[in-house]
């Protein structure tokens, strides 16, 4: 058992060493001709630009918050928050650096068919994925090790906990700061180039193409990162933190040995997920069909190996851990950890019902876009909204299996932390759904540079068919994290409550509803993941409104801009620049909103922060399910349209399709994936600052 944290942090340096193998990899392929590699450096300038400010204004709040934690909590917890923050930083860094090199060259491999494109697209988020949980697990398990095991100082978990924070920052200004990004440059490039002036997607001509490319990059690589690295890191934590915090989570007579069990599970699940999502992610192999059922099939392959190998592992863990004489059904625990895995899996199947071309509810927004925008953006909430009852369907079957398993093992009031590892579960398999997520973005800015480079049609059309798969692989990964957020919270809430008992049992947390501060709090929490969702898409509206002025004032000031001049080319750097500048400026009252809201709440009334915990996670997670598979079910109406359908590419049915997409793009992309960050940070912030509250 002592082994299982080396063991764990051996994986992470697998996994890492599989990140370099991959970045190689892409490094040796062709990058194409030199039109190609001139868009290829523009779009890493503008999004290597934007993470340096990004890291510059953030760094700030870091440095604000790791004072308050050293004052309040420890020095030490500021230095885990402070490695947290560092490292989730480096994994989006690092992430970006790869996919703005890998999407020239996933267009030089797209002419020769998907079966050479579709690899070179994954290895660049394997990149990304290997990253994210290898960076994760390393930094967690050197904490872990460092503070619990060397050094076994006081309050060592308060520390490690402060890790989960600093990762939570990150990915909050991340996530909310690239979202208004890229969907700024995405709104103001569609309205005025498709709607307005009639030109294709990503022409050269739009000015603000480059823009919406480098979006791609810094929101839905770097940020989407940031945010699977503070999910997966959260999710080992949640249970650490359970058990250290509440000393009657396992039967009394099971003494010390069931508790050093119990801690170190949740690393051994960890462990064995990292092994198996190495192993699968050889298995992703591209064919020679740009049918998207075939390319999902293949992209999914490494998934899939990775979560059989990871279900038969946990089997044999939790015989090995819990056999002994002291619980006497161990299999308990690993019908919840395959529990949380297969919900995990569920809830990504079920958004790729709700977001895929090849079902019925995206052929139906496209037939509603015959009718126009209106009956379009209808259609899309509809769908994102039934989208919301199958999902809370789901986590409730897999809540009701985990504390089941949970207690079959651990007896009565075992249950809670059932829940806790089921959410390590779904996340086991980081590496692999994170490198199919980066996939997506690859793919998308791949067939930007073919437009931007008139290459011939059959290579757009390549890119077309891997960007399409790239929405469904995306809402799939946020169904995951979404699915992991709310069990990693609700495990998270169950620490706050025994931490808040440790530091002070007169104080214990009363969530009774008939008290007036505790419906106060509900109140406030249920209503926070609104006012978080309207503020960033405002956000979005505000910068968006910028970029669309700027874009149409060049195609009326430049001459020869909107008719494709040779030698005219539009001012790229000027849209780049509005949209960093707007975004940055944009990101910071939502994301200090996560922060102060419980930090005050807390210090006036406990129970009133019970109350608002438990508000948000019920209405957060809503939220974000209904925001993200709304947002990807218009999104792929659009291109489901533009595959030909419903009249085609520049039909009415096709304009009224890009204004649903637009709507979507703030949903999905900004503040639907944001939203499961807020329901983490503001748990994670109660948990740390529990014992300064009372």
């Amino acid at each position: 058992m002592d082994m299982i944290p080396y063991l764990a942090a051996a994986s992470a340096i697998a996994a890492l060493l599989l990140a370099a193998y991959y970045y190689k990899a892409v490094e040796a392929a062709p990058a194409g001709n030199d039109r190609m590699v001139f868009l290829m450096t523009e779009i890493q300038k503008g999004a290597r630009a934007f993470l340096q400010a990004e890291y510059k204004w953030v760094s700030i709040f870091v440095v604000v918050l790791a004072i308050l934690l050293a004052i309040v909590i420890a020095p030490l917890a500021a230095v885990s928050y402070v490695l947290g923050a560092v490292l989730s930083a480096t994994a989006g860094y690092v992430g970006m650096t790869v996919a703005t090199m890998a999407n020239a060259r996933t267009t030089e491999a797209a002419k020769s068919g998907p079966s050479k494109a579709l690899p070179v697209a994954f290895r660049g988020g394997a990149v990304m994925g290997f990253s994210v949980a290898g960076l994760a697990l390393l930094g967690l398990m050197f904490t872990y090790l460092l503070f619990v095991v060397w050094l076994e100082v006081d309050n060592a978990f308060n520390i490690v906990t402060a890790f989960g924070l600093g990762a939570s920052s990150i990915a909050l200004f991340s996530r909310v700061g690239g979202g208004i990004y890229t969907k700024a440059a995405d709104v103001g490039a569609d309205l005025v180039g498709k709607v307005e002036a009639g030109i294709p997607e990503d022409d050269p001509r739009n000015p603000a193409t480059i823009a919406d490319n480098v979006g791609d990059n810094v929101g839905d690589v770097a940020g989407m990162g940031a945010d699977l690295f503070e999910s997966y890191a959260g999710s080992i934590i949640a249970p650490i933190s359970l058990t250290a915090f509440s000393a009657n989570l396992i039967a009394s007579d099971n003494g010390t040995d069931g508790i050093v069990q119990l801690l170190v599970f949740p690393m051994a699940i960890a462990f064995v997920g990292m092994i198996a999502s190495i192993i699968g992610s050889f298995f992703v192999k591209g064919g020679d069909s740009t049918d998207s059922h075939a390319l999902s099939k293949a992209l999914h392959m490494g998934t899939n190996v990775a979560m059989g190998l990871t279900v038969i592992a946990t089997v044999i863990i939790a015989y090995y851990l819990f056999g002994g004489d002291l619980f006497d059904k161990p299999w308990g625990l690993a019908v919840s950890v395959i529990g949380g895995l297969v919900v995990g899996w569920a809830l990504g199947k079920t958004a790729e019902f709700y977001t895929s071309d090849q079902f019925n509810p995206v052929k139906k927004i496209a037939n509603q876009s015959e009718t126009g925008p209106a009956t379009t953006v209808l259609g899309g909430i509809s769908t994102g909204m039934v989208s919301v009852a199958a999902s809370v369907a789901l986590i409730l079957i897999g809540v009701g299996v985990a504390y089941w398993g949970g207690e079959q093992t651990l007896g009565a009031g075992g249950g809670i932390y059932g829940i806790a590892v089921a959410a390590i579960g779904m996340l086991a398999t980081t590496g692999v759904v994170v490198s199919v997520d980066a996939y997506g973005p690859i793919a998308d800015n791949a067939g930007g540079i073919a437009e931007m480079a008139e290459l011939d049609p059959s290579v757009r059309n390549v890119t077309d068919a891997l960007d399409s798969l790239g929405n469904t692989t995306a809402a799939v990964a946020k169904g995951f994290a979404v699915g992991s957020a709310a069990l990693t919270a609700l495990a998270l809430f169950k620490s706050f409550e025994f931490a808040i008992i440790d530091a002070n049992p007169a104080k214990a947390l009363n969530l009774n509803v008939g008290e007036v501060d505790v419906f106060i709090g509900l109140f406030i929490g249920a209503g926070l993941p609104f006012l978080f969702a309207a503020l960033t898409i405002d956000a979005v509206g505000r910068a968006a409104q910028q970029m669309i002025e700027e874009v149409r004032r060049q195609f009326r000031e430049i001459p020869g801009l909107r008719e494709g001049k040779e030698g005219v080319v539009p001012d790229s750097a000027r849209c780049v620049a509005i949209s960093t500048e707007a975004s940055l400026k944009e990101m910071i009252i939502p994301g200090a909103l996560a922060v102060v809201v419980p930090l005050i709440t807390g210090f006036i009334s406990v129970n009133a922060l019970g109350g608002l915990l438990a508000g948000a996670l019920v209405t957060g997670f809503a939220l974000a399910i209904f925001m993200a598979n709304a947002g990807g079910a218009w999104d792929n109406a659009k291109k489901y349209i533009e595959a030909g359908n419903h009249g085609g590419k520049g039909s009415d049915p096709h304009k009224a399709a890009v204004v649903g997409d637009t709507v979507g793009d703030p949903f999905k992309d900004t503040s639907g994936p944001a939203m499961n960050i807020l329901l983490k940070v503001m748990t994670i912030v109660s948990l740390v600052f529990a014992g300064a509250f009372v």
